[in-house]
């Protein structure tokens, strides 16, 4: 087994082997993707198709609706399970198995864990871990390049789509000079900057616009108005007529107010599982707030799920923001 590495200056030989063999591949990233997961996937799957193998991309949960705009969306499997027995599996940003959602991953002859979280559990035969990258499109890049894929417009396509969602259109701070290179390098591959904008971001649905007035509308300011606190239940939905999955970013809508800098999502579902999603902006350290709940992620960017009820995560979840700000 490989170890995880905090940098990675270079992609590392048995994952290049791994690419490289033969044999059925199965692809898929957490649960509730978002763009950064779906980029990944899809992309590492157009280059695997090019070498001639045998692909199937999996995901526990659909895809933001928008996206299925996007080239071969309808190759998306939503399954809660496989047998993934004799097939390597390539689980991206995902910080243990369990993680995708999807049973079965785990009776695969080879598992390669590609990430970018810190806190991920190493859980593979190959795995390859760089905190240092903007999001985990910027290594799915560097593998392609490592197996002699020549990117096509598909590709380039669904990387663009993860990095400009997992950077929040390039103002996350988190963004290095690699990230601008790699959307250079897409743009020159094919990917078309607005139509990816425009598809991932202005493609909701009339729900989504109301969904959007509703949470900010009953939006609680806390610790002198730098935290912002939304909340998102099931009868949210039903009166914006909006569906769980038209979330994506809204997290990132209090920022446009000059003294937010963190902000909280809640969301509970009709089982009654409590998830919780974390921003935040320079030195405040939301990762150290979601680690005491069993969560993780980035220094800006973390979350966790809980079985307890919304409102005994938020009571528990409130007093130790308010310490982040202080």
């Amino acid at each position: 087994m490989t170890t995880l590495s905090e940098t990675s200056a270079a992609v590392p030989r048995a994952l290049i082997d791994a690419l490289r063999a033969d044999g059925p591949v199965i692809l898929c990233g957490h649960a509730r993707p978002d763009g950064d997961s779906i980029g990944s996937v899809m992309s590492m799957a157009a280059a695997l198709r090019l070498r001639g193998r045998q692909v199937r991309t999996v995901s526990s949960d659909p895809a933001p609706a928008a996206f299925l705009a996007f080239p071969r969306m309808d190759t998306l499997e939503i399954v809660p399970e496989v047998d993934a027995s004799g097939t390597t599996v390539i689980v991206m940003e995902s910080g243990a198995l369990t993680r995708t959602g999807i049973t079965g991953l785990e009776r695969a002859t080879t598992i390669v864990n590609i990430d970018h979280h810190l806190g991920n559990t190493g859980y593979g035969t190959v795995n390859w871990f760089d905190e240092g990258a903007a999001a985990c499109v910027e290594l799915v890049a560097d593998a392609i390049d490592a197996i002699g894929i020549a990117w096509t417009s598909e590709i380039a396509t669904y990387l663009y789509l993860g990095l400009s969602t997992d950077t929040g259109s390039f103002r996350h701070s988190h963004i290095t000079a690699r990230s601008f290179e790699l959307a250079r390098r897409c743009v020159l591959a094919g990917a078309d900057p607005v139509h990816v904008g425009q598809t991932a971001y202005d493609s909701f649905s009339l729900g989504r616009v109301r969904l959007i007035g509703q949470l900010l509308h009953d939006m609680q300011l806390d610790a002198g108005g730098r935290l912002a606190v939304l909340t998102l239940t099931p009868d949210v939905h039903a009166r914006a007529g909006s569906s769980p999955d038209e979330t994506e970013g809204l997290i990132n809508l209090p920022f446009t107010a000059l003294d937010v800098r963190a902000v909280c999502m809640l969301r509970s579902d009709e089982a009654g599982v409590t998830r919780v999603s974390l921003r935040s902006k320079g030195a405040i350290d939301v990762r150290a707030v979601a680690q005491r709940f069993g969560g993780g992620g980035h220094v800006n960017a973390s979350g966790f799920t809980s079985t307890d009820p919304i409102e005994t995560v938020r009571t528990a979840l409130l007093p130790l923001l308010r310490d982040a700000l202080r």
